[in-house]
């Protein structure tokens, strides 16, 4: 009979599922999804492999469900921190700072873009959660611009830039320059969709502005 790891069923089903999702995230960053095989990912995280097949059919429904889990608490996380914020200029920046965050521990595997070596329904549905995410940005740009706090812009084309420019290395690696790879990924985004630069004016000098 299987260990149980955790004090109920409940909390072994989650445990197994943060030790599969670790060690699919773990070898997908070490070799590329392609790679992978159940028999890996069941050895890296511990569980026996026959286990596995009662969470999930194969390896693209475990990188379904993985996928799922982290665009969920990403979901969760950014909604939390947008709660009480009614500024879309600064929802902007809250989005790009979280999205940052996201991109550092969400490992994606080198190589091709995942959905280049799925199955075209794990492809769509892989589509599916990167949308939830876009859609929270989508909603950002549409509010500035319907409040007139941004110049009219095709937002369908936009968001995808956006994510784009939040997707480089240099933004997920450790290390003093990441710091200001974000400044500067934060200022580029800001000034490439209209926010209006502050200019420092010569009283907020006096006051020490």
């Amino acid at each position: 009979m299987p260990k149980i790891i955790g004090a109920s069923l409940a909390e072994h089903r989650a445990n197994v599922l943060t030790r599969l999702f670790e060690a699919l995230s773990e070898l997908m960053s070490e070799s590329g999804f392609a790679a992978v095989s159940l028999a890996d990912v069941a050895a890296r995280a511990g569980v026996g492999r026959t286990s596995v097949y009662n969470y999930f059919s194969d390896k693209e429904a475990l990188l379904l469900g993985f996928i799922e889990h982290e665009t969920e608490t990403f979901v969760h996380r950014l909604h939390a921190a947008l709660e009480h914020v009614t500024d879309p200029q600064q929802q902007l920046r809250i989005y790009v700072r979280e999205h940052v965050n996201l991109e550092r521990s969400f490992h994606l595997p080198p190589g091709p873009d995942l959905r280049s070596v799925v199955s075209p329904e794990t492809a769509r549905r892989l589509r599916h959660h990167v949308v939830q995410v876009e859609d929270t940005l989508r909603r950002i740009l549409s509010d500035a611009v319907g409040a007139g706090m941004l110049p009219a812009q095709d937002v369908e084309s936009v968001v995808p830039l956006i994510n784009a420019c939040l997707m480089g290395p240099a933004l997920s690696a450790s290390g003093p320059g990441r710091d200001r790879a974000i400044a500067a990924a934060e200022a580029f985004i800001m000034r490439a969709v209209g926010v209006p630069e502050h200019v420092v004016t010569a009283d907020e000098v006096a006051l020490g502005a």
